[in-house]
């Protein structure tokens, strides 16, 4: 097929090297040029803009990091474009605006936002999920399954980012709680990478102790491939989406509240990994392997 992609950043730029390799051709646009050249050494057609992309192609897909941004970049579809594809993480809210405003102009919106990071994006290994009509379905489906495995959770608008936000929340709480434990326990004298290993061989094993803590957090790189700002504003939709439902969320703010914080005082666009040394900061001690 020939695809547009719009959004080659972090995420994005794996996803379509992907798609490349699958045989597929693309036209892609990025606000930076260093985003697009890789792309473009490989065969993928420039554009000057998310308008121009959508003149050549009938099916665009988008990563980009804020509600805001995929709603001006879904202004302006037009031209061939007929399915409008949604690999970012915007809310439901925000789904339900982008499909209703694109449906006016005869283009479906479909709700694909993916979970696995950089390296899931990179292997292919990235869950998918799906919200669109059947017969999106059956069409994109084969094009979805070169990120990953793709859950299909039904033809309503927003399905796919209520699933995405809840996948979010986990992930960020069991990184904030990891943090807090095991600062806790690296203070009371214990070796945190022995502590790292305990824990994921018994019942407290989460995302945070099999990958962020082991690469990123012990070794002291904080690089795993996702931001504060980022963290932060998947939590914080997720708790907003809650509280529209009536579902109580004590445990979610507590982690939206830490995530602004850490937000603010590390800085939006340093790695989400850096959670951990606000916790450090307040306990007078960091996370390092005793050896």
């Amino acid at each position: 097929m020939h695809l547009g992609f719009i959004g080659v950043g972090m995420m994005g730029g794996p996803m379509a090297g992907r798609l490349l390799d699958a045989g597929h051709t693309l036209t892609v646009f990025d606000t930076r040029d260093a985003a697009l050249a890789p792309l473009a050494k490989r065969g993928a057609r420039k554009a000057a803009s998310a308008s121009a992309v959508a003149a050549e192609v009938e099916t665009v897909l988008v990563s980009l990091p804020t509600p805001d941004i995929v709603k001006k970049v879904s202004l302006e579809m037009g031209g061939k474009v007929r399915t409008f594809v949604d690999l970012s993480t915007t809310g439901p809210r925000m789904a339900r605006e982008i499909a209703a405003g694109l449906a006016q102009k005869g283009i479906s919106a479909v709700d694909a936002p993916v979970s696995g990071g950089v390296s899931g994006a990179q292997k292919g290994t990235l869950a998918v999920m799906l919200a669109c009509a059947p017969d999106k379905r059956a069409a994109l489906e084969p094009v979805l399954k070169v990120f990953g495995p793709v859950f299909y959770l039904g033809d309503k608008p927003g399905l796919g980012q209520t699933m995405k936000l809840a996948n979010n929340l986990l992930s960020a709480t069991a990184m904030a709680i990891t943090s807090e434990a095991v600062v806790m326990g690296t203070k009371a004298g214990l070796d945190p990478k022995l502590m790292i290993e305990v824990i994921n061989a018994g019942s407290g094993r989460n995302t945070a102790t099999e990958a962020k803590f082991p690469k990123c957090i012990l070794p002291r790189t904080f690089d795993f491939g996702f931001t504060n700002a980022l963290m932060y504003k998947d939590v914080r939709l997720c708790v907003e989406v809650a509280e529209e439902l009536g579902v109580p969320m004590w445990v979610g703010s507590a982690v939206r509240q830490l995530w602004a914080y850490s937000a603010a005082h590390m800085g939006g666009d340093a790695d989400f990994t850096h959670v951990v040394r606000c916790i450090e900061e307040w306990a007078g001690v960091e996370v390092k392997p005793h050896g």
